[in-house]
C-alpha cells in the first residue's frame, strides 16, 4: 500500500458561535470554507484544477450547512467546475473522518490528490426536526437509549471518580496552554484570516479563549446538565436520568461536574488538509510535511457515548504495528474535560504530551471542522518540537471514536 502525504494543513480562526456576537457569524459558512480552500491553494501553489475531490465533514447538514456544503464551497471559492465535493457526517469526528477518507483514497491508489477537512458555524444552526440521536425512531430509542452528551460526560466523571476539582484543573491548564500558544504565534503558520464580503478583516485570530481563567474564576459556575438530566424531553418516553439508570444501574447519583468552563466552546470555523500521493508530490514539486501512517475507528456503548477515543487509538496503533511508546505527541479532542482525563487514564499517557497547545475547552470545537484543525495542529507541533509521530483521536456521537497517526517528514 502506498503512502499518503500531507502537503499542508490550514484553518480559519475560531470565532465565537453566537449570532451577532462572533466575528464570523455574519458570514455564510460556505464563504468561510471557500476562503480556507483558497488559502490552502495559495500556500501550496496547487492548481485547483488537479484536485480530484474535496471531502468535508459537517455535523449539521441543514439550513446554511445543507445541500453538500463541500461542493458549494468549492464553487464559492471560484474553483473549476470539474472539482467535486462531498460532505460526510460522523458527528464530532466528521472532519477527521474526511481527512482519513482522503488518505484512504490516496493509499488505495484510486486518487492522487484530495482535500479533507470540514466546516461548522455553530452560530447558524437550524432545527434538525428530530428529537435526540435516535431521530424519532422509537424502536432504537428503547433498545439503545442515548442522552445528551453533557450527561454522558457527567456519567464518565461519576464512574471514573473524577471530581469537580479534577475537571476544573484540566480546564485551567487548557486555557493556560492555549493562551501561551497564541502569544507565541504557534498557530500562525496554519491560520487563514477570514474577510467580510466587503474585503475587510472579519477575524485573524482565535477569539474564544478566556485569558486569566483560574480555579477561583470557575468555582462559581453552576453545573450545566443537572437540570437537563431530570428532564422528560419531547420525543423521549422518560427522563434522561432514568435512561442512565437503566444502562448503568450501579452509577448511583450522577456527579454533576461539567459546565461551560470545562466543556468545549461553541464556535465557528473551517479547516482543510491537502493529501497527495508521493508520485503526485514529486511530479509537481510539492514538499510534504507529514505522512498519514494509519487511520481507524472504534465503537463503544452509545449512552455513555464519549469513551471511544482510547479504543480507536489502540486499534490505530495495533493496525500500524506500533506501541504507545512510539507516539511522541497526542491530540485528543476536549469535548469535555472528563473525556481527555479518561483517555489519559485508559492508555496511561502523561498530560505533558497531550494537547500541548491547549484544546477545545479554550479554543472551541466547531464540530465538523475540528478534526482537520487537530491534524494541522499536530503537524505544526511535530515540526516546532522536533518530534516524529503524533496520534489524533476524537469522541463522537453514537459512541464512536476516530483516530489518525501521522509521521513528520
Amino acid at each position: 500500500m502506498r503512502e499518503a502525504w500531507i502537503i499542508d494543513a490550514v484553518r480559519s480562526p475560531r470565532g465565537r458561535g453566537k449570532p451577532g456576537v462572533g466575528s464570523l457569524s455574519n458570514l455564510h459558512p460556505q464563504r468561510c470554507m471557500a476562503q480556507v480552500l483558497n488559502g490552502l491553494r495559495d500556500k501550496t501553489g496547487i492548481d485547483p484544477a488537479v484536485i480530484e475531490d474535496v471531502v468535508l465533514g459537517c455535523g449539521t447538514g441543514s439550513g446554511d450547512h445543507a445541500h453538500d456544503i463541500a461542493r458549494m464551497s468549492v464553487l464559492d471559492a471560484g474553483w473549476p467546475i470539474s472539482v467535486t465535493g462531498v460532505t460526510l457526517h460522523r458527528f464530532c469526528g466528521s472532519g477527521q473522518q474526511a481527512v482519513n477518507f482522503a488518505a484512504m483514497g490516496v493509499m488505495s491508489g484510486q486518487q492522487e490528490v484530495v482535500i479533507g477537512g470540514g466546516v461548522e458555524f455553530m452560530s447558524r444552526y437550524s432545527p434538525l426536526h428530530a428529537n435526540g440521536f435516535h431521530a424519532n425512531n422509537e424502536h432504537l430509542r428503547d433498545i439503545r437509549p442515548q442522552v445528551p452528551q453533557g450527561i454522558s460526560a457527567d456519567l464518565i466523571a461519576t464512574l471514573e471518580g473524577f471530581t469537580r476539582d479534577d475537571v476544573d484543573r484540566y480546564a485551567v491548564e487548557s486555557q493556560t496552554r492555549a493562551m501561551k500558544s497564541i502569544e507565541d504565534g504557534r498557530f500562525n503558520r496554519s491560520l487563514i484570516a477570514i474577510n467580510n464580503l466587503d474585503g475587510t478583516l472579519a477575524l485573524g485570530r482565535d477569539e474564544h479563549p478566556r485569558p486569566g481563567t483560574t480555579l477561583e474564576s470557575l468555582k462559581d459556575l453552576q453545573p450545566s446538565f443537572a437540570k437537563m438530566a431530570g428532564m422528560h424531553a419531547e420525543g423521549f418516553s422518560r427522563p434522561f436520568i432514568d435512561m442512565v439508570k437503566q444502562v448503568y444501574p450501579k452509577a448511583g447519583l450522577l456527579n454533576q461536574v461539567h459546565h461551560a468552563g470545562n466543556s468545549s466552546g461553541v464556535v465557528d470555523g473551517a479547516s482543510a488538509v491537502l493529501v497527495v500521493s508521493p508520485e503526485f508530490a514529486r511530479a509537481h514539486g510539492l514538499k510534504p510535511r507529514a505522512k498519514i501512517r494509519q487511520v481507524a475507528t472504534a465503537g463503544t456503548e452509545p449512552l455513555i457515548m464519549l469513551t471511544a477515543p482510547a479504543p480507536a487509538a489502540q486499534r490505530c496503533l495495533d493496525k500500524a504495528g506500533m506501541k504507545k511508546s512510539d507516539i511522541d505527541l497526542w491530540e485528543i479532542n476536549e469535548a469535555f474535560a472528563a473525556v481527555v482525563l479518561k483517555f489519559m487514564k485508559d492508555l496511561d499517557v502523561d498530560h505533558s504530551v497531550v494537547n500541548v497547545d491547549g484544546g477545545a475547552i479554550a479554543l472551541g470545537h466547531p464540530i465538523g471542522a475540528t478534526g482537520g484543525m487537530l491534524i494541522g495542529t499536530a503537524v505544526d507541533q511535530l515540526e516546532r518540537l522536533d518530534k516524529q509521530t503524533a496520534l489524533i483521536a476524537m469522541c463522537t456521537g453514537g459512541g464512536m471514536g476516530t483516530a489518525t497517526i501521522i509521521e513528520r517528514m
